[in-house]
């Protein structure tokens, strides 16, 4: 329980859980699923730690009715799930497969049932594998093809979905999936990443577009943001942590909320038309924040190929993904967001804080983690800070409910409020789940008076 009582939230905050359609879904290649990036990266030998796919993983696709009802149990007025590409349109566009949006469907309609919001992300990663091999997110048909399959499931579901989340992270999937390569579809590019970067955004904008002719409810994108601290005090160094927050926490914001590419990092633009950025700085009415940890930014050693060289904070508790536990970074992050953006900033919403440990069952098969309860109840009162500094945030999603398979870390990182045996599929709810479940049951009662 915490440690002390928590403060109030906001009347409607909105209180969630995270997953995406990879990381829990399993049912690979079932129901005219097709195949994916991460289907192909997953398999040859060396790119996953433990050499595991999500072929299976929590096998929700399945099991999705016992993790919702471990939500309802847990009291969340919402559930961020993603939607998988592969699974609604099979090569990436063409002929929908029905069967696929009927999984999504049933979901949808037992998150309602339980009174619980469904928010849909559109794309987690998961991008068709015959869209890769047309040139991925490098080829600027592939915006096209997003803003058709938005157009497939918001007919589909936009009368229920209560909000739309376009893209997730869209600076780790290009940094990791194409610029240094430890993420599918393992491309090396570096800095020549860019034209991923803009045409994931012009696939937002379009996207945007179709979900609003299809549905009156909210759209919003989730980025990951990392607040920048310089390590070192020359004028390079900062230089470099300006550099390094510009491609971070500034490419992925600024023509979104109509300011064009900061032009810091002198990328080649030649693959910007005339009117992309209109159809990017389309109106978005939230604005997803997914925070981690800071990172310590100094300038690089002479002939580097990077602008900048990142390096390890210290000083700090670290999690199992040996990142640093920084909570006031939350509250530093909330504030740069409203003093950038001013007016032009909508509502946020955190749609992802959460912390890996190695959590097991104990003798009696319940799984103590008193270390999540301390990440999250910290990071909640930096949220509520943040609110008291004048910043709009109306909801907080814990990533994770399920420990889940993580990308190249395969099953060796547990972020889960329930504990998964990756052997069975058993689900058991930490110490973590019944904490937060209290926090959750106080703020929905709201102040006794």
């Amino acid at each position: 329980m915490p440690t002390a009582p928590m403060p109030e939230f906001p009347t409607g905050f909105r209180w969630g859980v995270s997953t995406s359609a990879y990381q829990i879904e399993g049912a690979a290649g079932t129901d005219g699923r097709g195949p994916s990036i991460w289907d192909t990266f997953a398999h040859p030998p060396g790119r996953i730690v433990d050499g595991s796919s999500g072929e299976v993983a929590c096998d929700h696709y399945h099991r999705y009715a016992e993790d919702v009802a471990l939500m309802a149990g847990l009291g969340v007025t919402a559930y961020r799930f993603s939607v998988a590409w592969p699974r609604v349109l099979p090569t990436g566009g063409g002929a929908v497969n029905p069967a696929g949006l009927d999984f999504y469907e049933r979901l949808v309609d037992e998150l309602l049932d339980h009174g619980i919001d469904p928010v849909a992300t559109l794309f987690h990663w998961d991008l068709p594998q015959p869209l890769e091999d047309a040139g991925g997110w490098l080829n600027r048909d592939t915006a096209h093809r997003f803003a058709d399959y938005a157009d497939a499931v918001a007919a589909r579901l936009g009368d229920r979905v209560k909000l739309w989340i376009t893209l997730n992270e869209p600076f780790i999937h290009m940094s990791l999936g194409y610029g240094i390569g430890v993420h599918a579809p393992g491309r090396m590019l570096l800095l020549d990443a860019f034209p991923v970067a803009h045409h994931q955004l012009l696939g937002h904008g379009l996207a945007v577009a179709a979900l609003r002719a299809h549905s009156t409810s909210p759209v919003a994108i989730a980025n990951n943001y990392s607040p920048v601290r310089t390590v070192g005090d020359s004028p390079a160094d900062a230089a470099a942590a300006a550099a390094y927050e510009a491609l971070h926490n500034r490419l992925f914001t600024d023509p979104l909320l109509g300011r064009g590419y900061p032009p810091e990092l002198g990328f080649d633009t030649t693959v910007v038309r005339d009117g992309d950025l209109d159809v990017i700085a389309a109106p978005i009415d939230v604005l997803g924040v997914n925070y981690y940890h800071p990172t310590g930014v100094r300038a690089p050693e002479e002939g580097a190929p990077l602008p900048f060289d990142l390096v390890p904070l210290t000083g700090y508790p670290r999690t199992a993904f040996d990142w640093p536990v920084v909570p006031d970074g939350l509250r530093d992050l909330l504030g740069w967001l409203r003093d950038r953006y001013g007016a032009d900033l909508p509502p946020i919403q955190v749609t992802e804080s959460g912390c890996a440990y190695d959590d097991v069952p104990d003798a009696t098969g319940r799984v103590p983690d008193p270390d999540r309860i301390a990440y999250l109840e910290a990071h909640l009162r930096a949220v509520r800070a943040a609110i008291d500094d004048g910043v709009e945030v109306t909801g907080y999603f814990v990533w994770s409910l399920l420990d889940n398979w993580e990308w190249a870390e395969g099953f060796t990182k547990r972020f889960g409020l329930v504990h998964v045996d990756f052997d069975t599929g058993h689900r058991t709810p930490k110490s973590s789940y019944a904490w937060l479940r209290e926090v959750i049951a106080t703020a929905r009662r709201g102040p006794v008076r």
